[in-house]
């Protein structure tokens, strides 16, 4: 065999897990078709995330009463603000090449098409490991609607990749991409509609806490329609249906953000008898296929679609392929909408313990009762603690500043099965947001 391992893509999944796999003693060839980073760093988590700081700047100026600084009066302007994203995402490409650079990995450019459970083939060159890891993520989703205009409709691929806002946008879905874009949007200026065909925003997230961010958005401008189904989108209007009424909205570009999928398209799947479906390519807790020696992980298995999550799991994967155990949680993933303000969970939902009929409790702890919260004039949040009845916490739901950072230590505290008494006894600095944990 040329490699141990060859892993197909070059996203937080595919070269966190070439850097583990390297460190574990392995040989290893990563395959990338297009830039490294995946979706994540190039038209994902990375570039919306500079666009939300830079969301979170102008709010804070327009916080102050003016866009002015040491005197000077400051004007948006987004193409400044795209040179800055592409800047972030050229940086940090950078420092992923020079981490695939190391000894053990070598990386090949071009599309990989598995040949059969050892081999796959880039332009027409055979490479062969012993083991072989898919990482190819996901592409965005699209609805089956015919009367769309092309030249109005767009996805957030689009969007991260123009240097001209529209001056009216509808976006369609309230998911994590709709509703971050829907805040950083109407922070630059766009005036912002969302169509979301669900009862409630942000299905993922507490319900309770859902609503609440979605009313601080409301408060700040962005138009919300729920429960309603797009119908078109021509000649400047978006027509929905709501509750048996058609309506119709006035709109430059219309956003679909209703979700992605599963890349497997041309990976030479059904040749090798690698069994998947539209939720993506079916594997065991190993990440292990149903061909032995083939694993998948991230957004092409469906299973969380999270780049955290394809990391994790790319090292449990490694870990199979070696031989060793880990302690990884599954079940204790965290996740956050860097929305203005943030929110962020872990675990289970109070809608899903209702559901299940179990005997929790539910603990809230607000913002404005926090000392630092206060002083950053930052008091519109709450922190949901959720328990089992022997009192162990076992979800975590925040909307508020910094709500990610407050879910992640929750989050940690969760793999070790504490119980609210116990976090109640660790001492946190005072004053921090982190306070806000223990009430």
């Amino acid at each position: 065999m040329d490699f141990n391992l060859i892993i197909i893509g070059g996203g937080p999944g595919g070269y966190k897990t070439a850097t583990y796999a390297a460190s574990k003693g392995l040989t290893v060839l990563v395959v990338e078709k297009d830039e490294l980073g995946g979706t994540c760093l190039n038209r994902g988590c990375i570039p919306t995330k500079t666009y939300a700081r830079l969301a979170e700047v102008i709010e804070t100026m327009k916080d102050a009463g003016s866009y002015a600084l040491d005197g000077v009066t400051y004007s948006f302007d987004f193409a400044k603000a795209f040179a800055r994203k592409q800047q972030v995402v050229e940086t940090l490409r950078g420092g992923i090449a020079t981490l695939l650079s190391a000894s053990g990995i070598t990386l090949v450019k071009g599309m990989a098409v598995m040949k059969d459970a050892h081999t796959v083939v880039v332009d027409g060159k055979d490479y062969s490991a012993d083991n072989i890891i898919i990482a190819t993520g996901s592409v965005s989703k699209s609805l089956p609607i015919p009367d769309l205009d092309k030249e109005m409709v767009c996805d957030s691929d689009w969007l991260l990749d123009t240097d001209v806002l529209p001056k009216r946008i509808c976006i369609v879905g309230a998911g994590v991409i709709g509703m971050e874009f829907a805040s950083i949007l109407n922070s630059f200026g766009c005036e912002v509609t969302v169509v979301e065909f669900l009862k409630e925003c942000l299905p993922p997230i507490d319900s309770d806490i859902a609503k609440r961010l979605r009313k601080c958005l409301e408060k700040r401008g962005v138009t919300f329609y729920m429960q309603s189904a797009l119908k078109g989108a021509a000649s400047g209007k978006v027509t929905f249906e709501r509750k048996g009424k058609v309506t119709e909205v006035e709109a430059d570009k219309v956003l679909l953000a209703v979700g992605r999928k599963p890349l497997t398209d041309g990976l030479g799947l059904d040749e090798v008898g690698i069994k998947y479906d539209a939720k993506g390519i079916a594997v065991d807790d190993n990440m292990l296929t149903s061909v032995e020696n083939v694993y998948a992980i991230g957004d092409v298995n469906g299973r969380q679609m999270l780049a955290h999550a394809a990391e994790m799991q790319g090292k449990r994967a490694v870990n199979a392929i070696v031989g060793c155990g880990d302690d990884i949680r599954f079940d204790v993933m965290p996740a956050a909408v860097f929305t203005l303000p943030e929110a962020a969970s872990v675990g289970k939902t109070e809608d899903a313990l209702k559901a299940e009929g179990a005997d929790y409790r539910s603990i809230k702890h607000y913002y404005r009762a926090n000392g630092k919260a206060v002083a950053m004039n930052e008091t519109e949040g709450m922190l949901k603690l959720l328990t089992d009845a022997g009192g162990k916490v076992v979800g975590c739901h925040v909307y508020g500043a910094h709500a990610a950072d407050l879910v992640q230590e929750v989050s940690a505290l969760m793999c070790q099965n504490i119980t609210v008494e116990k976090l109640d006894d660790i001492t946190h600095i005072h004053p921090t947001l982190s306070e806000i944990i223990v009430g």
